[in-house]
């Protein structure tokens, strides 16, 4: 028995926008992503060919000539973040927070030449407590929302995603918890000669690709699938030929 060609025609329109609705959620994924991963190329080596030199940290970036670069991209991201919708209210809570801290970093400038842990001004406090928060919000999407939307979602390989996801998880708290215990902990003298080799940049470097990672992932695009693969591959003859373990045909 065919369908009318009304009814016929209203599933094929219904699936069209599922399709589309779809693409709208990878593509906002992958631009959440990929703002992460340009934004320290630009700032750094971006701006040494600019002639300014490598700063303490990103958010210095603030008070020279890629101020714009810098604000800009972290509205980008703080529009992506609002604009996505998870699977629930805890996921889309975790978006609009995101969103929040990710404003606040970028209108809410770190004081000129101030140690972040010591500011001059309420705005300065301000944009150091939206940077916790926002590796904080994003480390709990690689280790709680993208694991369990990937089961969601039935995406191959879970087990490779997954631990991807949890091990970009992981680098952003570690780092978060270093960059605290450096500007809580770290005797004067020590904090002189690590800022000699701008750690906070290369430590916010760290992080922000960890969770650019993460969501490029999630967007599904080709470089992360074939990593996916190739882990999966890995993994796969490790359990035959390492551990003597074969699949079931």
């Amino acid at each position: 028995m065919s369908l009318p060609d009304s009814a016929s025609t209203r599933i094929d329109s219904s699936d069209s926008m599922m399709d589309r609705l779809v693409l709208s959620y990878l593509d906002i994924r992958r631009a959440i992503g990929l703002s992460g991963l340009v934004l320290p190329l630009v700032l750094g080596p971006g701006g040494m060919l600019l002639g300014i030199e490598i700063q303490e940290n990103m958010s210095s970036y603030y008070h020279t000539p890629l101020r714009d670069v810098f604000v800009g991209t972290l509205c980008a991201i703080s529009i992506f973040l609002f604009c996505y919708r998870g699977y629930d209210r805890i996921e889309n809570w975790t978006a609009n927070i995101g969103a929040v801290a990710a404003i606040g970093i970028a209108l809410f400038p770190l004081d000129y030449g101030s140690d972040p842990l010591i500011q001059k001004s309420f705005v300065g406090y301000v944009h150091t407590f939206s940077g916790g928060v926002f590796f904080t919000t994003l480390a709990f999407y690689s280790l709680y929302h993208f694991p369990r939307d990937s089961k969601r979602e039935a995406e191959s390989h879970l087990f490779e995603r997954s631990a991807a996801f949890r091990a970009s998880g992981l680098t952003i708290l570690l780092i978060t918890f270093a960059m605290g215990g450096y500007m809580v902990l770290t005797p004067q003298d020590w904090k002189d000669w690590l800022n000699g080799y701008n750690f906070l940049f290369w430590a916010e470097w760290i992080a922000v690709w960890s969770f650019a990672s993460s969501w490029l992932a999630k967007g599904r695009i080709i470089v992360t699938e074939i990593g996916v693969e190739v882990l999966a591959y890995s993994r796969k003859m490790v359990l035959e030929h390492g551990l003597g373990i074969k699949d079931k045909p």
